[in-house]
């Protein structure tokens, strides 16, 4: 392979922008952080003279696979498409290629962008300028905002819109290195508490996918592949863990091996954690219950549409009555579809059969006090000396409703979005909990 000049280089990027910088090569070792999907052959750097040392991406795709076959890479660095939409890549062909590529993992909610690079196959490293400024592939129509992960989708056709436009062929190509603004340094928006502690529902009452407070299907497999590798991320906050959900469009539960029982089961609960800033207008989390025969049940979560409404940077709980419209006896699989990518995080995800146990092992807490009760808008909940770490009110079905860390001696419960009943409040501390009775006129 010709090896083109830096100056060369240099000028075009300049010609750019000036500060456009190197947000991805594949010098270092381990490279690749990412994975192929669609039936793509692993990408592998391998050693030539590239554009900026010696190692480069080799991309072979394979005509006998899906037309949208391609690799997805988690940036080295952030890349800023709020000034400008254009980046650039080198690459090396020695036929011609046109190839589509796409932005993704935006933070706070940026939307996927996509275009489209063509390479004219002289057999020459080419360092080639594309800009995110027309909807393909149903992608927005330009890029606005900062973002994590690259895709190289190794097919495409000058002027298509729709993958359906695309042939495929067999074609090797190699791609150097890729060119952006480098976004500047922003703070980490996951979690660092806790999602909120369950209520004790009777074991027996429980399936759950993920939750440190209920046992597991014994031998589940939380990322199944269904949309492609690395859906989600185990990782912890405020000491427990929870699932970062990643670039892909779906997350695969599958548990084939133990198929559960749904009968009986009532509701779906998760608890959601959203980073800071993301617009949850469109944001959705959608729930489909697979049995090994007959149809689907699928639950849908408009996030923009909960009530009340979630606050992006904290930790809420939500609790569905779902209705399981096929099959209840051996459900063999979950799936997960969001578009929160790389701004969600989840944890306390089971069914239930909306059952709780109450604890008989509360503690007294010294100078516990709640007033007025009843009320009509609010109480106020106190101690004597001792911060209450959290407050869970449920239901008098045992359906969680409201939940605080107030992590003061002294606070108040809004009731104002609650229903006339009966309420139970779990006040829990360092040294234990106890629980109150709490009445909504």
């Amino acid at each position: 392979m010709k090896k083109i000049t830096l100056l060369f280089i240099f000028l075009l990027i300049s010609s750019i922008g000036f500060s456009q910088e190197i947000i991805q090569s594949f010098e270092a070792a381990g490279a690749i952080n990412g994975g192929p999907f669609g039936g793509m052959a692993a990408p592998s750097v391998i050693a030539d003279a590239g554009t900026n040392g010696t190692q480069v991406l080799e991309i072979v795709a394979n005509p006998a696979n899906e037309v949208w076959q391609g690799i997805n890479l988690f940036l080295t660095k952030n890349v800023d498409l709020t000034s400008t939409q254009t980046m650039s890549i080198d690459v090396f062909s020695a036929t011609p290629v046109t190839f589509l590529v796409k932005v993704n993992g935006g933070i706070a909610g940026a939307p996927e962008a996509a275009a489209e690079v063509t390479h004219n196959g002289n057999s020459t490293w080419q360092t080639l300028s594309f800009t995110f400024n027309t909807s393909l592939d149903g992608k927005a129509a330009a890029a606005n905002g900062v973002y994590s992960a690259f895709v190289i989708h190794a097919y495409w056709a000058a002027g298509a819109t729709m993958f359906t436009e695309v042939t495929k062929d067999t074609r090797t190509f190699y791609v150097d290195n890729i060119f952006g603004i480098a976004a500047a340094p922003v703070a980490d928006p996951a979690p660092t508490t806790a999602a909120p502690t369950p209520p004790a529902r009777p074991a027996a009452d429980v399936i759950s996918i993920y939750s440190g407070s209920y046992a597991a299907i014994p031998g589940i497999v939380l990322d199944q592949g269904w949309c492609g590798a690395n859906s989600i991320t185990a990782t912890t906050a405020g000491g427990n863990d929870v699932l970062a959900y990643n670039n892909q469009p779906c997350q695969g539960i599958d548990f084939d091996l133990n198929r559960q029982n749904f009968t009986g089961i009532t509701n779906l609960h998760v608890d959601l954690f959203i980073a800071a800033g993301t617009d949850l207008v469109g944001k959705v989390f959608n729930v489909k219950i697979v049995p090994d025969a007959g149809a689907d049940s699928e639950f849908n979560i408009d996030i923009n549409a909960l009530a009340p409404a979630p606050v992006p940077g904290t930790w809420y709980s939500y609790d569905m009555p779902i209705t399981i419209s096929g099959p209840h006896s051996s459900i063999r699989q979950v799936g997960v579809t969001s578009n929160l990518n790389n701004v969600l995080w989840y944890d306390n995800f089971y069914f239930h059969k909306n059952t709780i146990t109450l604890s008989t092992e509360d503690l007294e807490i010294a100078g516990l006090n709640v007033y007025p009760n009843p009320t009509k808008d609010s109480w106020t909940v106190k101690t004597k000396n001792i911060k209450m770490s959290s407050i869970e009110v449920f239901d008098i079905l045992g359906k969680q409703v409201l939940s605080l860390k107030p992590e003061t001696t002294e606070t108040t419960i809004n009731a104002s979005q609650l229903k006339s009943g009966l309420y139970f409040a779990k006040i829990s501390t360092d040294n234990g909990s106890s629980s109150l009775k709490l009445v909504k006129q």
